[in-house]
């Protein structure tokens, strides 16, 4: 399996630093945000990766990753024309992927619980169709959320105004070769983007999509607070636990 990073987007909950860097490359405690992604998919097994971004963004990407042999992965680029949404940065990785499976990580979210992801990426190795990792959290208005039952997510909603449920789809999924045909065939969503929610539906509808609840932490650092969180969480970690990429 190989791994995508996306890694675009424009940063406007975090201006103006973002007005001048790539919310990916600010700190997060003692390392650039984009580590802990890389850290995420390394500890899974995964040692192929495309990191994708803007084009102005992507030499500082280039100049802080290099090839990736300084953390073990061979780590390749694409550059994103715009912001024309998740699932057109995922497009971008077709040539990467060469018909393999692959484990799509947002490069704002840090999980602590790297055994369980781990395990649901070697257990999809045998699967078809799509995974998606849910968490539960007290403001489900805020995220893309999965109305499941039992077994079964039945669909996502965005930002939902009155939530089926509190289990929002985090920033990591896993997709059999076909993700981008799918990604192909959706349309621009009134934003004009092309949105990774309507692939993880497209899924759904046709009975390919399964779901594993996360234990541990998650945290989508995309806010001034959660970025603070996220420091002071790998602050407290890091004394028990130096981290490695």
């Amino acid at each position: 399996m190989k791994g995508i990073i996306l890694a675009g987007g424009q940063g406007t909950r975090l201006r103006p630093f973002t007005k001048l860097i790539n919310k990916h490359l600010l700190p997060v405690y003692d390392k650039p945000l984009i580590y802990y992604p890389l850290q995420t998919l390394k500890k899974a097994g995964i040692r192929d990766v495309l990191v994708t971004s803007g084009k102005e963004a992507l030499p500082h990407f280039k100049r802080l990753l290099g090839k990736g042999e300084d953390f073990g992965l061979n780590i390749s680029y694409a550059a994103q024309e715009g912001a024309l949404g998740i699932a057109h940065a995922l497009s971008l990785a077709e040539k990467f992927a060469k018909g393999s499976k692959v484990a799509v990580m947002l490069g704002d979210n840090i999980f602590t619980n790297h055994e369980q992801i781990k395990r649901g990426i070697e257990n999809f190795e045998n699967e078809r169709g799509a995974k998606f990792f849910l968490k539960r959290v007290p403001d489900p208005e805020r995220f893309g959320i999965a109305h499941v039952a039992k077994s079964n997510i039945l669909s996502i909603i965005e930002k939902p105004k009155r939530p089926k449920s509190n289990l929002a789809v985090t920033g990591l999924y896993l997709y059999d070769p076909d993700v981008f045909e799918v990604a192909k065939n959706i349309k621009p969503s009134t934003r004009g983007e092309l949105e990774i929610t309507d692939v993880n539906n497209h899924y759904i509808k046709a009975g390919l999509a399964r779901f594993e609840v996360v234990n541990g932490r998650w945290i989508d650092a995309g806010t001034f607070d959660s970025l603070l969180q996220a420091s002071v969480l790998m602050l407290k970690q890091n004394k028990e636990f130096p981290i490695e990429v």
